[in-house]
């Protein structure tokens, strides 16, 4: 293995340069990693020895990333570390330890592979594959909204990797931009099953009933309330979520804090993607599909990921499913979707042009509702025309001498 002397990332043998500080690589026999003063772990070795650690990767609220040097096979590692403060507490060992198992039964081209779990006298460690890319949360941060091929594709893929945990009745119940991993080339893996629900016979529960666990903006109805019935149906709704984000730059739920984003989800509507991503092109063939993502009952929703990424292939125009689609360059399954998309459109516009002025009075109510609603979230305020209508006045003065004549006619 080689080491940039300035990132700190490792790279194979065959590697000569670094490709983001134009540094000549050293070996590893060659040189060591730089100590960091704010992580101790940095520089060191872990598990007897075996894991040198070189760089941070990612942090989160239970754990550390690491990349690492393997010195029994030679090669390059990720080491997830739980926190000191964390790995103080049974319950989050537990679930570290499940994570470990969980994925360790996915085998799969789109769910990251881990290849141990590890435990020293200082650390809990899985030791997983590294992956050279970046996680879908980056990437939006940057673009703010993607272009559906792109989108179609990283869904496809998606679907296709939890379907192979929802096959086994596990639940990956904290699907979010974070844990999408995009790899060179746009391959996607999916990462961290540590906050998993296992409905299959005889698992081991450690999440106690009512208790919420997940992402708030990307949660389904029933993950919010805690229900024990939760199942495969909530990462619907959160890849449904993801996709409506990725394709109109905002989330389906919107609220100040967590509470009221999950009163949000589990009580109020959300707008259509077309009017919230008109200015990104969004068709309106889409607002049906996510009508139907985001049922507030789990019965009534799209069933599986994979249903759910076929149709929203098919409200841009594409023919086929997702499992071809996931292996489809995003150039193809662009001009696919400018070929096919104009004639879904259209026949879209006949269907409803027979709907006659239903359809208009449909959409008056569904913003009248949407207005009371949206009354509740001052952040979702919307502007009211003030200039006042010319019969406002002369009805006020009606109803007002109407009132007087009741009144005096009572009094006699």
């Amino acid at each position: 293995m080689k080491a940039c002397t300035t990132c700190h990332r490792l790279y194979e043998d065959d590697a000569d340069f670094c490709p983001l500080e134009g540094q000549k690589l050293a070996g590893t026999d060659e040189v060591s990693p730089k100590p960091d003063p704010k992580d101790p772990r940095v520089g060191g070795a872990v598990c007897g020895g075996r894991y040198q650690i070189w760089r941070v990767i990612a942090e989160g609220g239970m754990g550390r990333v690491y990349q690492a040097l393997d010195r029994e096979e030679k090669s390059s590692v990720a080491l997830k570390i739980l926190h000191e403060e964390v790995a103080q507490d049974p319950v989050a060992i537990e679930r570290f330890k499940r994570e470990f198992e969980v994925s360790a039964v996915l085998p799969h081209e789109h769910v990251v592979r881990v290849d141990a779990f590890e435990h020293d006298e200082n650390n809990y460690v899985i030791v997983m594959e590294y992956l050279e890319g970046e996680e879908l949360r980056v990437l939006m941060q940057r673009e703010k909204v993607l272009p559906p091929e792109r989108v179609v594709r990283f869904v496809s893929q998606v679907a296709l990797g939890l379907a192979s945990a929802h096959e086994r009745k596990i639940v990956h119940r904290d699907l979010k931009p974070d844990n999408v991993f995009l790899c060179g080339g746009d391959e996607v893996k999916l990462l961290d099953f540590g906050s998993v629900r296992d409905n299959s016979v005889g698992a081991k529960k450690i999440t106690a009933v009512g208790t919420t666990i997940g992402s708030p903006f990307y949660m389904s109805p029933e993950q919010a309330q805690g229900l024990p019935s939760l199942d495969h149906r909530a990462d619907v709704w959160s890849l449904a979520a993801i996709t409506y984000e990725c394709l109109t730059g905002k989330v389906p739920y919107e609220g100040k804090s967590g509470p009221q984003i999950l009163l949000s989800i589990m009580t109020r509507p959300h707008r259509p993607p077309s009017e919230v991503g008109r200015a990104h092109g969004v068709p309106r063939t889409l607002d049906a599909v996510m009508d139907h993502a985001f049922t507030k009952e789990p019965e009534d929703r799209i069933p599986t990921v994979g249903a759910l990424a076929d149709r929203i292939g098919h409200a841009y125009g594409l023919e086929g499913s997702h499992a071809a689609w996931a292996r489809t360059t995003q150039a193809e399954l662009g001009e696919r979707i400018r070929a096919g998309l104009p004639g879904l459109l259209a026949r879209l516009e006949e269907e409803q042009g027979t709907a006659g002025d239903l359809s208009a009075m449909d959409a008056a109510f569904a913003g009248a509702a949407a207005a009371t609603e949206q009354g509740a979230f001052p952040e979702d305020a919307v502007s009211v025309p003030t200039t006042r209508p010319r019969w406002l006045f002369p009805a006020i003065v009606f109803v007002v001498l109407v009132a007087l004549l009741i009144v005096v006619l009572g009094a006699r």
